[in-house]
């Protein structure tokens, strides 16, 4: 198998779903459409959206309703990034190798884009009912997942301890995982929970799942700390030792980079090992496990 080649692929066919399920860039509100498709369409590995579809494969799912929610994940996780950016947030002014949001468009389409990408990530989920009406059950289960871990018990909460502890001196080891485990892995568990669910796995199968994902999530922030500390801009694509600029608390600030390695190697290894052990095999999955905690960027 390569590869390389194979995560291409599917990160274009995830753009073609993308570029369906966007607005048009027409009307009294064309500016805030325009920077809605760049916010979701200037780069991106689609690695959210590739996760669902591939558990979503492992459990040999059929369904139609998967494309809406793939198109509504990368979508929210877009609206988290254009946020991110702000200047009240990380102030950051380069993205997947461009201009953030904010930095091209101006704070207040940056924030108002953000807003319409959450919110357009649900409008265009709901379609699954009209794609896919006979998967009701599944899809209103889908729906009460993707909610909960892009609200305030998932991906906001962790955002919230993100702004007001971790500048802080004071924040423990404790709730920097807490941040960690809603911050990033909140979102990969949807998606990966998300494509179990709409295949039809069981109630167990999908906790198992989200046991998986979670371990990937927090193995995913943390190898993204350590490339904040050793990468460079060029293969990044972003601006990088921001962390130590912000004076922003990270794993390593607590257990250094050579144990905070052996962290990401721990978790993956769990994260897989627990994968491989339901009766299904999606091989392409497991090497898709092992790229988001290995990358280079």
């Amino acid at each position: 198998m390569d590869f390389q080649k194979e995560l291409d692929y599917r990160a274009t066919e995830v753009d073609r779903i993308l570029v369906r399920e966007l607005p048009k860039v027409e009307g009294y509100q064309a500016n805030l459409f325009d920077a809605m498709r760049y916010s979701v369409l200037v780069g991106g590995k689609r690695l959210r959206p590739i996760l669902m579809q591939e558990t979503f494969k492992l459990f040999g799912g059929h369904s139609e309703a998967i494309e809406p929610f793939m198109a509504a994940i990368e979508m929210i996780h877009s609206y988290s990034l254009v946020h991110d950016d702000l200047p009240a947030m990380d102030n950051d002014m380069l993205r997947r190798g461009n201009p953030t949001t904010h930095a091209k468009y101006g704070e207040g389409l940056g924030i108002l884009a953000g807003d319409a990408l959450l919110n357009y990530g649900f409008e265009v989920a709901l379609r699954a009912f009209d794609r896919a009406p006979e998967d009701k059950d599944r899809i209103i289960k889908s729906l009460k997942i993707l909610a909960d871990k892009a609200g305030a018990f998932g991906m906001v909460g962790g955002q919230v301890v993100d702004i007001e502890e971790s500048r802080q001196n004071g924040i423990s080891l404790n709730r920097l995982n807490f941040l960690y485990s809603k911050k990033t892995a909140a979102l990969i568990e949807a998606a990966m929970m998300i494509g179990a669910v709409l295949a039809g796995a069981d109630d167990q199968h999908v906790k198992t799942i989200e046991e998986v994902a979670h371990k990937i999530g927090l193995a995913f922030q943390i190898r993204d700390d350590v490339l904040d500390a050793i990468g460079d801009e060029e293969t990044l694509g972003k601006e990088v030792g921001q962390d130590a600029r912000n004076q922003k608390v990270t794993y390593l600030s607590f257990v250094g980079l050579d144990r905070a390695k052996e962290e990401v190697n721990r978790l993956s290894d769990e994260g897989i090992t627990t994968l491989l052990s339901l009766p299904y095999e999606n091989r392409f999955l497991t090497k898709l496990l092992e790229f988001l905690v290995h990358r280079e960027k």
